[in-house]
Parts: structure tokens; sequence; C-alpha cells
């Protein structure tokens, strides 16, 4: 992979805020919270996984790297969530 390109991109790679920004490259199909993330919840019936942290918090990067960063964990992130 060329430096600088991710095998991943979400849409929290539009936001602003750097705790969102750092999730921007996961594999989870990650939304902000608003209506979008509302209506695709209800539309497919699921129910919604909240993350809440910023960008500074040491267990918020451990979470990432043992979680949001495991493509199998956030394949099934994102087929339940």
């Amino acid at each position: 992979m060329i430096q600088g390109q991710h095998k991943h991109t979400n849409k929290l790679i539009h936001e602003t805020s750097p705790y969102l920004l750092q999730h921007a490259h996961n594999p989870v199909d990650w939304y902000s919270w608003g209506t979008e993330a509302l209506e695709r919840a209800k539309a497919e019936q699921k129910p919604i996984l909240l993350s809440i942290g910023y960008s500074a918090c040491h267990w918020c990067h451990v979470m990432e790297r043992e979680s949001f960063e495991n493509e199998e964990i956030a394949a099934i992130m994102n087929q339940h969530f």
C-alpha cells in the first residue's frame, strides 16, 4: 500500500472532530450522530452501537486498536449494528 493511502475510509472522513477523524479509516462503517444514522438504523431494523470518547483518551485508543481496527470484529459490527 502506498504511504498515505488507507485500506478503509468511512463517513467520518468528512468530520472536524479529532476523535471522529481518528476513526475515519477503521473498517467499521461509522456514521456520526445524526439523522442519516438514525434513519439507516430504523430502515434496517438494527440497534445503534454508540462509541463516545475523546482523542486524548488512552482507553479509547486501546478500544480502537483491539476492536475497531480488527477486520473480524468490524464485520460483525457492520452486519449487526
